[in-house]
């Protein structure tokens, strides 16, 4: 049986809950939903990167990508993206950012999109993903 393993990459505050940012069992990763919170720093609140869609989700993005790392996974081992947008107005702009920063990817993974307005206050993108280590 294979152990399953919790990810907090240093880059992260701990949960505020019982849940992890990440989970690593066999060769499955699930990375959590994250947003655009600049790097955790101790005492200090979680603190939203810019306000711009750009900012939140390149940033959002390095977050996502900080657990993939953590649980020794890559972008090429996605296989599925899900993005969360809190104004249906961003879909535009959210696919151009999400074309070039996926543009050297060799196979694109499944993606999906959709508008959620659960989000904290001030936070416009939220992203999880699924990856398969080989």
């Amino acid at each position: 049986m294979t152990e399953k393993t919790a990810l907090t990459p240093k880059t992260h505050t701990t949960p505020p809950a019982r849940f992890s940012h990440g989970v690593r069992k066999g060769n499955i990763l699930q990375v959590a939903g994250q947003v655009g919170f600049l790097p955790a720093e101790e005492g200090r609140p979680p603190t939203p990167a810019g306000p711009t869609l750009r900012e939140q989700t390149l940033q959002t993005l390095a977050n996502v990508e900080s657990i993939l790392r953590e649980g020794g996974a890559r972008w090429e081992d996605v296989v599925m993206i899900r993005v969360y947008l809190t104004d249906v107005e961003h879909f535009a702009e959210m696919n151009e950012i999400y074309d070039a920063y996926f543009a050297d990817l060799t196979e694109a993974p499944a993606a999906r999109t959709t508008v959620y307005v659960g989000l904290p206050a001030g936070l416009l993108v939220e992203i999880d993903a699924l990856a398969v280590l080989g």
